[in-house]
């Protein structure tokens, strides 16, 4: 029997991608890799054995990369400075944190992690040159989940360079769906102090890398950070937070859509999806608790919120409204590739899903502090 959720979010995912198509975890070097088979006990999924056979040849040359760009890059990455603190995209999945994060980064004066320095943090530096223009032909043009335009030059999840470097990540539950982890590393608070020291060490030096190939300051995007603002603001006592929310009744299926789409495309086992509708109800439950927590560590220019409904209406404006919060300036010199990006977008349809009205009545139940925080109706409006 398929769960509402399930039967929800059936139509939006589109044909399976080929299992030769680059990963997530692609740039990982062999202990890396090793450690992370070992924690899950080696139990990869018989139809993911060729895809784990591609991963597992590559990740020699991986480290093999990793040790020529520490001899020729080493000494200067120590050495750099970061341009200033990053301006930190946050909210939960699927609520619009990637039209953000391309949003900002058309602004000239910054920079970003893009897909190719996430896949391959570890030796970006010195491998990109020639990865990019061979390996990006077998990307997908689009992103499975939601059609939107995807490559090697697009924004992408610092998360995801983390996991390649090693660093702890719940997003190793991606890889194996079926044995749920390390989530004390979304809020890193019960993280035992030398694993915390590592994990800092680990997204300092990889923006100290983005830096060397671009000196400008950082923009980040990557939803479990929406848990960290504290770990974050101990880091960079400077860093600027942009906030979006979006409507609970198209989160949560779309949430469902995303997971269900990354567990069976990345994943090295075939995933059961079990407990899948409660994880997304008590994760964003415990994202808000300490977001809203933690934001009263931030002073006023440090952070600001964004309705995803009132950016796609009124983009420009609320753009605007976006750099006066945070004092960025500079707002007409960015607005020309503001106005173009949504002119090539006019066409664009986001996924429609269809809930019941009985799963509206869990959503509403379960998520209504932020369904009343962030000004959401719990009941349909009327036409």
């Amino acid at each position: 029997m398929k769960s509402e959720s399930e039967k929800t979010t059936k139509r939006n995912y589109g044909s399976k991608d080929h299992w030769w198509i680059p990963r997530f975890w692609n740039g990982m070097g062999m202990a890396s890799w090793g450690r992370l088979l070992a924690r899950n006990r080696f139990q990869v999924g018989p139809r993911c054995l060729a895809m784990a056979a591609i991963h597992s040849s590559i990740t020699p040359i991986n480290t093999a990369l990793r040790g020529w760009q520490s001899l020729r890059y080493g000494q200067r990455i120590r050495r750099t400075e970061l341009i200033d603190d990053p301006i930190f995209v946050v909210g939960h999945w699927r609520s619009g944190t990637t039209l953000l994060h391309e949003l900002m980064v058309l602004d000239p004066r910054y920079t970003y992690a893009d897909t190719y320095e996430c896949y391959a943090p570890n030796h970006f530096l010195v491998s990109g040159w020639v990865v990019r223009p061979t390996v990006g032909l077998l990307l997908p043009k689009r992103r499975p989940m939601d059609n939107m335009a995807a490559g090697w030059d697009k924004p992408q999840e610092d998360e995801f360079a983390l996991c390649n470097m090693g660093a702890r990540s719940p997003y190793y539950s991606i890889a194996f769906p079926n044995r749920p982890q390390d989530e004390e590393y979304f809020e890193l608070a019960d993280v035992p102090s030398e694993e915390l020291r590592r994990w800092k060490e680990s997204l300092r030096w990889f923006l100290k890398c983005i830096t060397v190939q671009n000196p400008k300051r950082i923009v980040l995007k990557s939803p479990p950070h929406t848990f960290r603002i504290k770990v974050l603001t101990e880091m960079f006592p400077r860093a600027k937070f942009i906030h979006i929310v979006r409507d609970p009744f198209v989160l949560f299926p779309s949430t469902i859509n995303l997971w269900r789409r990354l567990y069976r495309d990345q994943g090295f086992q075939t995933p059961r999806f079990e407990e899948m509708e409660e994880q997304i109800f008590r994760v964003l439950t415990e994202m808000y608790r300490v977001f809203e927590r933690d934001r009263q560590l931030l002073a006023p220019g440090q952070i600001c919120d964004v309705r995803y409904e009132d950016l796609v209406q009124q983009p420009i404006e609320q753009m605007r409204q976006v750099y006066e919060k945070l004092e960025l300036g500079g707002v007409e010199d960015v607005l020309p590739a503001w106005q173009q990006y949504f002119a090539d977008k006019a066409d664009y349809k986001t996924n429609r899903y269809e809930v019941s009205p009985q799963l509206r009545e869990v959503i509403a139940r379960r998520w209504r502090d932020y369904f009343e925080r962030y000004g959401y109706a719990t009941e349909p409006v009327e036409a």
